[in-house]
């Protein structure tokens, strides 16, 4: 597998994932957190993709197979700003994955694609809803530890809020 920028030429297979994530969500107990609102929306993506902050995972044979979000910077989540129940760990500049998603042909999407965006930076955080178990497994799988709940714009469902961080802390 490898990782590349989304291209508009990439945005209907793209869609097509967002579809196979919100009926596996449903289906493994997680109905909320993108289906009521079906998204993420086509629009956001598209920025996204003319960001430069959209990227796809391929897999050996040139196939699109999931799909991510990905920043890095300074304060860059303005929903991260505010976290209850906890803290953060490191308050340096961090990478951001959202809107994360396999089609489900092969293992280790996910893992592969959040391991690529720790690669970049050394400082990741990620949230997903409190009944996004599969989610919350894979990060904690991969060393992230959870910090505390944040609350985002699009819906009234708590985040669950978890961050890996390169650098020793505490």
């Amino acid at each position: 597998m490898k990782i590349r920028h989304s291209t508009e030429q990439d945005f209907g297979r793209m869609m097509e994932i967002y579809g196979f994530a919100r009926k596996f969500m449903a289906e493994h107990g997680n109905p909320n957190q993108w289906g009521p609102t079906n998204w993420p929306p086509e629009a956001l993506i598209h920025r996204d993709i003319s960001a430069g902050n959209s990227y796809v995972c391929v897999n050996d044979q040139g196939k699109v197979i999931g799909t991510f979000f990905y920043i890095c910077g300074k304060d860059i989540e303005p929903a991260y700003r505010v976290i209850t129940d906890g803290a953060w760990l490191d308050d340096s500049p961090y990478g951001v994955v959202h809107r994360i998603a396999g089609d489900g042909s092969e293992k280790g999407i996910g893992a592969f694609c959040i391991n690529w965006a720790f690669e970049q930076c050394g400082h990741l955080r990620i949230d997903t809803h409190g009944d996004n178990a599969v989610m919350q497994n894979l990060v904690r799988k991969l060393g992230f530890v959870r910090c505390g709940t944040i609350y985002v714009e699009e819906d009234n469902y708590p985040r669950l809020a978890y961050e890996k961080t390169a650098k020793e802390t505490r």
